[in-house]
């Protein structure tokens, strides 16, 4: 008799929905500790030049499943993503992204995960500063493309991080 495929696993205490921040969101459906770890960020490992030949082309619209993992890889969550990947910037996040690098220093093998700051109310979405940084300058035309809609008092209307 053959297998029936597993769904994918989803954390237990997020699911995702609509969100008042920006399209889908994801929440606490039940409390979140500070300092636990809530979600691996999942999708296709690519590397720059491949990000960059899939999408170099695309106009960017302000919207992304990409996050850089180190100076070599990407994980690109349009392709096998996981939950994580509807998690919402914020300027007044609950939670960050930390890299966790491999011990053997095989870059491929890095990984990210979403960790709480603070405790998270069920029910609370939950929000990470994107920290999206540009070479280039932050004309007002991209900082409005890369708008910020969280609606803190501590919201600089943009997801771009300031030019250090």
């Amino acid at each position: 008799m053959p297998k029936t495929p597993k769904k994918p696993k989803t954390p237990k205490k997020i699911e995702a929905r609509l969100s008042s921040i920006h399209g889908n969101g994801v929440f606490a459906t039940e409390a979140i500790a500070k300092g636990e770890r809530i979600v691996r960020y999942k999708g296709r490992l690519r590397t720059h030049d491949e990000v960059d030949a899939a999408y170099g082309d695309v106009d960017e619209d302000g919207h992304t499943f990409l996050f850089t993992l180190n100076d070599e890889y990407v994980i690109d969550a349009n392709e096998s993503g996981n939950i994580a990947r509807w998690i919402n910037h914020s300027c007044a996040p609950n939670c960050e992204a930390v890299v966790q690098e491999d011990p053997k220093e095989r870059r491929h093998k890095d990984k990210v995960f979403i960790e709480a700051t603070r405790n998270i109310a069920a029910g609370e979405e939950l929000a990470y500063n994107y920290g999206i940084t540009l070479a280039e300058r932050h004309t007002p035309k991209l900082k409005q493309l890369w708008g910020c809609r969280c609606g803190s008092k501590k919201c600089t209307g943009t997801m771009l991080q300031p030019k250090k």
